[in-house]
C-alpha cells in the first residue's frame, strides 16, 4: 500500500547524503581518479552495509533470481555515477545537480512506458517544462573558449547521466516488487566492484589520509543513500517518490556557495525554476471524480 510520508521520510536520508556526497566527490577527485572513487565507495559500502545485511537474515537475506535485472541496472548506474562525478569537476555543484534534476521527469515518462503507471497530459507538460529548463541552463553555442568547452562538455555529460539515473530508477522500481532494498543495495555494491575493479587498478594510486577520509565519506553516502531510495520506492510510484527530491537543487547551491563560492547566475536560476514547475506538476494528483449519486 502506498504511503506518502514513509517515503517522504526515506527520501529525506537520500536528500541529506546526496548533498554531502557532492561535496565529498568532488575533494576526492582533487587528488583520485574517479574509477578509483568509484571502486573504493563499493568496496568500502560493502563493509558498511554488512550490519544491514546481517540484521535481514544475512546472505540468504540477498539472495536473488532477478540477477540479470541486477547486473543491468548496475551497468548502467554505474555509467550514470561516473558521468556524475565527472561532471562535478567541470561545472558548478549547482549546475550539476540542476541538470540531474531533470531526471525525475524522464523517470515518470519512462515509467510509464515500462512499469505501467498512468501519465496524464499534465505530466506530459512536466516533461516539457523539464526539456525547456534544461536548454535554458545549458544554452548551447553561447559561450566560447576553452573554459566554455570545459563547461559545454559538463553540462552533457551531466544531462547523460541524467538519462541515465531515470533508466536506473525505473529498473530499481521493477526490482522492488520481488527484491528487499537490502538485497538491491548488496548487489549494486558487488556488481559495481566487478565492473569497476580493472579500469581502477590501471589508474591505481594510494590516496593520502585526508583523501581517505572523503572516500569513506562517499562510500557511506553512496551506500545508505541508495538503501532509503529503495525503501522510498516500496512506499509509493516513481512519479510521486522521485519528485520529493526538488529541496536538493538550493540545498546543492547553499553548499557551494559556502564551499566554493560559486554563484547562481540568472538562467541557471530560470532553469532550476521551470524543472522545479515540472517536478511540482508530477506531485500534484488528479482530482478524483465524485461518484453519480444513486436514483
Amino acid at each position: 500500500m502506498a504511503s506518502i510520508a514513509r517515503a517522504a521520510a526515506w527520501m529525506a536520508g537520500w536528500l541529506t547524503l546526496m548533498v554531502v556526497i557532492a561535496l565529498a566527490g568532488r575533494e576526492a577527485a582533487r587528488e583520485l581518479s574517479v574509477f578509483q572513487i568509484m571502486l573504493l565507495r563499493s568496496t568500502l559500502g560493502m563493509a558498511m552495509l554488512w550490519p544491514l545485511v546481517r540484521a535481514a537474515g544475512g546472505l540468504a537475506a540477498v539472495r536473488t533470481r532477478r540477477l540479470p535485472q541486477h547486473a543491468l541496472r548496475n551497468a548502467v548506474h554505474y555509467a550514470a555515477q561516473y558521468g556524475w562525478f565527472v561532471a562535478l569537476t567541470l561545472i558548478p555543484l549547482a549546475q550539476v545537480v540542476s541538470i540531474e534534476f531533470t531526471m525525475p521527469i524522464w523517470s515518470a515518462a519512462l515509467a510509464v512506458a515500462f512499469l505501467g503507471e498512468r501519465m496524464s497530459g499534465r505530466k506530459w507538460f512536466a516533461v516539457l517544462l523539464g526539456l525547456v529548463g534544461v536548454a535554458v541552463i545549458v544554452r548551447p553555442g553561447v559561450a566560447s573558449g576553452g573554459a566554455a568547452a570545459a563547461q559545454d562538455a559538463g553540462q552533457l555529460i551531466a544531462l547523460a547521466s541524467a538519462l541515465g539515473f531515470a533508466v536506473s530508477v525505473v529498473l530499481v522500481k521493477s526490482l522492488t516488487r520481488t527484491e528487499a532494498a537490502v538485497a538491491i543495495s548488496f548487489w549494486m555494491l558487488v556488481v559495481q566492484s566487478a565492473i569497476g575493479l580493472v579500469p581502477a587498478l590501471l589508474v591505481w594510486r594510494w590516496p593520502s589520509a585526508t583523501v581517505w577520509a572523503w572516500v569513506a565519506v562517499v562510500a557511506f553516502c553512496g551506500t545508505y543513500s541508495h538503501y532509503c531510495f529503495a525503501r522510498a520506492m516500496q512506499h509509493a510510484d516513481a512519479t510521486v517518490v522521485v519528485p520529493m527530491d526538488f529541496l536538493r537543487v538550493p540545498l546543492t547551491a547553499l553548499v557551494g556557495w559556502l564551499a566554493y563560492a560559486e554563484r547562481v547566475d540568472l538562467f541557471t536560476a530560470l532553469g532550476v525554476g521551470l524543472i522545479l514547475a515540472g517536478n511540482l506538476l508530477n506531485l500534484l494528483r488528479a482530482p478524483v471524480a465524485a461518484a453519480p449519486a444513486r436514483p
